[in-house]
């Protein structure tokens, strides 16, 4: 069963870093346009999902984000616009929600933010998403050395968790 026609691309996975987010507020028609297509390379193609009907299959939605404030996912927008902060932590959650439950990513952002910033934590998680992607695509096995620390730990599970399932659903 040869199904690597259908293998994303490895080259077109990446998640703006911090400093590659927009530093204005957008409003919500703007975060669901630059998160869809931030992400559509190679959620989209994990789920088995048909490009061609956008309204039914995008990975973020208006009312999945107004859910995601009421959940206390992401703090309320202020006058219609969402931070950067906001942002960064809808990318985390359209990429963790593959997998995980709302409440345990609140738990896991929570645990991610408890000792470092949100720039730092943000682009770790990007950085090690991206290489545990690569390592599934590539059956490697993914090491890190700095993975000594119980919440690094935790964060390397979690995304070789989120990967392996983006991995499989491609393949399946």
């Amino acid at each position: 069963m040869d199904n690597k026609k259908d293998l994303i691309s490895l080259d077109k996975i990446h998640i703006p870093r911090w400093n590659e987010l927009p530093n204005v507020d957008l409003y919500l028609d703007q975060i669901v346009t630059f998160i869809n297509s931030s992400l559509s390379e190679f959620l989209f193609l994990n789920a088995g999902l048909d490009k061609s009907n956008k309204n039914e299959n995008q990975i973020l939605t208006k009312t999945m984000i107004n859910n995601y404030v009421k959940n206390n996912l992401i703090e309320a927008p202020i006058k219609k616009k969402y931070s950067k902060i906001q942002c960064a932590k809808i990318f985390v959650i359209c990429i963790l929600k593959q997998v995980y439950t709302m409440t345990e990513i609140y738990n896991l952002i929570n645990i991610a933010l408890e000792h470092s910033s949100v720039e730092y934590a943000y682009d770790k998680f990007c950085s090690l998403f991206e290489k545990a992607l690569s390592c599934a695509y590539n059956k490697q096995d993914f090491v890190d050395t700095d993975s000594k620390n119980d919440n690094k730990y935790l964060l390397k599970a979690v995304l070789l968790s989120c990967s392996y399932k983006i991995y499989v659903q491609n393949i399946i």
